[in-house]
């Protein structure tokens, strides 16, 4: 009687332990479809960034150069002027997932490369990282771009592995390039927002926000232009 008790017992604890990893499983493959999804949707946009970016460049040079070959007068030179950056506006935007996409962002020692989106709401952020505020990609002055820190290694989930030292390259809409180094991380308060509005000093600057593990704290990363 005892030893059928026993068994029934062992039973029952194999069935919890059974289903328990069954559901451990089940959220490790949840997270890994969605690291994959969301990772092979920003590779689709970043080339059509890309290719964006180069036609727009494109047309902007073969502009310039017809504009000098041929002598027309002043009028046409700024009609074909006006019409080209119309073109240029309206080729230049790029829309991912209801967003406009206004960049993009590369951090090579994490293999972190998302669109940058014009904001950064909660809507958005479920989408990619997002402009925060500031003074707008590559100018003078610090930008703050903020990211989720997801539990499946996505966005900014792995900033918190960046060190002193490491790099971030930002690519604008015109196409420029510029590699930003790390030189200050830190966690603050949630509700600090005096990294965003910090001085330059005349530099230009990019700020990395998100939360900390246990979502009570902002990871704070600054960078600067080389």
């Amino acid at each position: 009687m005892e030893e059928k008790k026993y068994n029934k017992v062992l039973t029952v604890i194999l069935i919890v332990v059974v289903a328990a990893i069954f559901i451990v499983l089940g959220f490790w493959g949840y997270d890994l479809y969605q690291k994959y999804y969301i990772n092979a949707s920003a590779n689709q946009a970043l080339d059509e960034f890309d290719n964006r970016v180069t036609i727009r460049n494109i047309t902007k040079n073969e502009t310039v150069q017809e504009n000098v070959s041929l002598q027309i007068d002043v009028n046409q030179i700024e009609s074909t002027n006006t019409a080209t950056t119309g073109n240029m506006k309206n080729l230049a935007k790029q829309t991912y997932k209801g967003f406009t996409v206004v960049g993009k962002i590369e951090i090579p020692a994490i293999k972190a490369n998302y669109p940058i989106l014009d904001r950064a709401t909660p809507e958005s952020m479920k989408a990619s990282v997002g402009l925060l505020y500031g003074v707008g990609l590559n100018q003078v002055g610090n930008t703050v771009i903020a990211g989720h820190n997801y539990r499946n290694g996505t966005f900014f989930s792995n900033n918190k592995n960046l060190q002193l030292g490491d790099v971030v390259y930002i690519t604008d809409l015109d196409g420029n390039r510029i590699k930003y180094t790390i030189y200050n991380i830190y966690v603050t308060a949630s509700n600090d927002f005096e990294y965003a509005t910090r001085d330059t000093a005349g530099k230009r600057e990019i700020t990395l926000t998100t939360c900390t593990d246990d979502v009570n704290s902002r990871l704070v990363i600054w960078a600067k232009e080389d």
